[in-house]
Order: C-alpha cells, then sequence, then structure tokens
C-alpha cells in the first residue's frame, strides 16, 4: 500500500498548483491525509457517496471523487472550495492517485515475486505465470549478488535505498532483502565477458556504499544463469559464496562462488568425518598445533609452491635449515611436504581444521 507520507506529498503539490485545498479519505469517511483541517464536516457525506453508483459528488463547499483499485473503492478524494476548475482539479488527482496505487502495487508485486523465486518457494508453473503478467522476461542472463552488512550496526542510510540508487530506475536489475543484514541484487547481464564486468559491478558497489558511509560490507555473487527457475540457485551460491569467504577467505570483501574451491566442498562435509580424517592422520594432534615456527614454514612453503629455494629466501633461513625444519615435520606426522600428495593432505587438513575451528564458535 501507498504510504501516507507519498500521499501526502501528492495532494500537497497539486494544491501548490491548483490552490485548492485537497484531502483522501477512506470509504468510511476516515482522513488518511489532507492539506488544510476543513474537511472534518465532509466525512459524514463520504459512506452515502461510497455506496452510490456515482464516481464523483457534491456537498457543499466539497467536491468529492472516487478511486479504485481493480474495481476495489480505496480511496475518496475530496476537494475544498468552489472554483471553475474544482472538477478537473479532483479528477486529475484521482487520476494520479490511481496511478499511484498500479505503481506501488506493481512494485511489491515484483519484490514478493523476487523473495519467493530466490527462496526457491514457487511452482514452476507458477514463475513463468507470474513473471508474464509482471512483465519479467524469463530467459536472460542473470547473477545473483549478495550484500552482507555488519550485524546490529545503526545505519544513518537504509541499505536499499543505496544499492539503488547505485542500479538506478529504470533498471532491469532488482534490489530486494531477505533478511535485515544481506540486500540481494538479482543483476541482468549483458556482456559475453561476464566474471570481469560482475567483479567490476561488484568493485564500483563497494566504493558506493562507502561513499554512503555503509561500510564493513562483504559481496558476494553466484553463477550467472539463463533463466528465473534458476535463480533460486545463483542465490544459494552466494549464500554459500559469504560462508566459505567468511573461513577461508578473511581478507577479501569482495568473493565470486567460481572462486571457492575446495573450501566449498569442505563446507558442505559433515563435523563427526572432519574429525575422523583429522585423528586418522594426526592421531591425537592437530595439524594447527603446532608451534608458530612450524607453522609460518608450512604456510610459507604453501605460499611458494613447495618450493624450497624461494621459501627459504623469503624466511631469510638457509636451505638446509628449511630442509631441517620439513624432515622434522616428516618425523613427527609422517608427510614429506616435498612430496605433492602429502602437502595436498597437510594443506586440505590445516582448512578442514579452520573449519571446525569456525563451526565450533558458530555453536556458542
Amino acid at each position: 500500500m501507498i504510504s501516507n507520507q507519498v500521499l501526502q506529498n501528492t495532494i500537497e503539490g497539486i494544491r501548490d498548483i491548483s490552490h485548492l485545498e485537497l484531502a483522501i479519505m477512506d470509504a468510511d469517511g476516515r482522513e488518511v491525509v489532507s492539506t488544510a483541517a476543513v474537511f472534518s464536516e465532509a466525512a459524514a457525506a463520504i459512506p452515502d457517496f461510497a455506496d452510490s453508483p456515482a464516481d464523483s459528488q457534491s456537498a457543499g463547499p466539497f467536491q468529492f471523487f472516487k478511486v479504485f483499485d481493480e474495481k476495489q473503492l480505496e480511496y475518496i478524494i475530496v476537494v475544498y472550495g468552489n472554483s471553475d476548475n474544482t472538477l478537473l482539479i479532483g479528477r486529475m488527482a484521482a487520476f494520479q492517485v490511481k496511478g499511484l496505487l498500479g505503481a506501488f502495487k506493481e512494485h511489491y508485486d515484483k519484490d514478493s515475486f523476487m523473495k519467493n523465486l530466490l527462496l526457491d518457494n514457487l511452482l514452476l508453473i507458477d514463475i513463468y505465470e507470474r513473471a508474464k503478467k509482471l512483465h519479467i522476461q524469463a530467459n536472460a542472463q542473470r547473477v545473483v549478488i549478495l550484500i552482507e552488512l555488519p550485524h546490529g550496526v545503526n545505519r544513518d542510510k537504509d541499505p536499499i535505498s543505496a544499492v539503488q540508487e547505485f542500479i538506478g530506475t529504470p533498471s532491469e536489475d532488482f534490489v530486494t532483502a531477505v533478511d535485515e543484514d544481506i540486500v540481494v541484487i538479482v543483476k541482468a547481464v549483458s556482456s559475453p565477458n561476464r566474471l570481469p564486468e560482475i567483479e567490476k559491478t561488484a568493485e564500483l558497489l563497494m566504493k558506493h556504499l562507502e561513499e554512503a558511509d555503509i561500510t564493513n560490507t562483504r559481496i558476494a555473487y553466484g553463477t550467472v544463469v539463463g533463466e528465473l527457475k534458476e535463480i533460486s540457485h545463483s542465490y544459494k551460491e552466494a549464500k554459500m559464496a559469504l560462508d566459505v569467504g567468511r573461513i577461508f577467505f578473511e581478507d577479501k570483501n569482495i568473493i565470486a562462488y567460481n572462486q571457492l574451491g575446495i573450501g566449498r566442498l569442505i563446507y558442505q562435509l559433515p563435523i563427526p568425518l572432519c574429525k575422523l580424517f583429522i585423528k586418522e592422520i594426526f592421531k591425537d594432534r592437530r595439524p594447527d598445533e603446532f608451534d608458530e615456527e612450524t607453522l609460518t614454514t608450512i604456510y610459507k612453503f604453501f605460499e611458494n609452491n613447495l618450493n624450497v629455494s624461494e621459501t627459504s629466501r623469503q624466511l631469510f633461513i638457509h636451505r638446509n635449515t628449511l630442509v631441517y625444519r620439513l624432515d622434522k615435520l616428516l618425523k613427527s606426522t609422517g608427510l614429506d611436504l616435498r612430496v605433492f600428495e602429502d602437502a595436498i593432505t597437510f594443506k586440505i587438513a590445516l582448512m578442514v581444521v579452520k573449519y571446525m575451528k569456525y563451526m565450533e564458535q558458530s555453536d556458542k
């Protein structure tokens, strides 16, 4: 339904042009908004006018006009004062309010449709029937982009409004929210070279939000889909990108589903299986429990793609010292990080432990 503020602004604009006072009332004669305190006497005549077949009617200094929404009487426009233009102004006001009803109804119908589409709450036949009714193209390249906002932060500016400003109107893109901390963009993708286009959009969006004083946000996006029925898949992928990014990519504030790598597989493992995997490899010791020197060596060795010379150079240690540390690790774990298969096992184990820690903290 149209907000009272929008209705108030509308009739004040008409008043300023016509120099006639106006009010909008409901079918029972209750005042919704008005431009002056002169309409109390008009209320008594409205119920009879509402029940009559007439579209307009005069009573004393008042002229009444009906506003329908799909044959349902929604409002009564009341114009105060006798003027040669009273009838014209009243009809124009009724036409304006009826147009607002249609526009707002279409907006909220689209918003509801898009939310249900994202959450996979619609049957296939309903998706295409409602899309046709709402003039939404069924077959188009789209991607879901999520903006995660800091939880519990008071914001001077509405994030949805800020994102809508960035998108602009009119637009083929949709902006909505499924909870208070995540804003959703269903974005149309036009470029054949899609991933750079989406990444660039995410970067510009982040900059726009920072300029609007909406900071510490994280952005994630799924893969591009070609049909409305697949939008929920892109949404789920973007959600997973936010979660997995929080665990394995803390230093990135923009993350794509197709950048998650093995992290998205680990994220879907049950915790008991993770614990069993760690115990089978490391017995009673977890890989994150090594001393800081050993862990630094391991991470730097992985960063340099198992290159002994480059790792020792960046750690400012002799090559033999690095070899000694790797041999020591081999004795304690049975894994030789210079062997690709053992290195992969150790790398996955570190990620699994990180995932387990995150899940343990989330449950508290």
